[in-house]
């Protein structure tokens, strides 16, 4: 069943689309219809930059049990470094 609920956040990240690396601002999570992967439904994340256009995307489509373990994944990893350390600008 689709829940027609879209949680929506700002980031600051880059990803890879068909285009090349693009700077994203925002991501997308819901649980609908999958566009590729062979199930009824899955939790879908759309990265983007909308003020790039409709090209500056970059989707996942997970099973719900895939999703979960991401999540966890990302905690456990954020955790065992250093605080701070995911988020420090690179020096020119």
């Amino acid at each position: 069943m689709c829940t027609y609920l879209t949680e929506q956040i700002e980031i600051d990240g880059s990803g890879k689309s068909a285009r090349g690396w693009i700077p994203l601002t925002h991501a997308s999570v819901y649980v609908d219809h999958p566009t590729h992967a062979q199930y009824a439904h899955t939790v879908n994340i759309d990265f983007l930059n909308p003020a790039e256009g409709p090209s500056a995307r970059v989707p996942v489509e997970l099973t719900e049990e895939a999703a979960l373990a991401l999540a966890d994944a990302i905690h456990r990893a954020i955790a065992s470094a250093p605080k701070g350390l995911a988020s420090a600008k690179q020096p020119m």
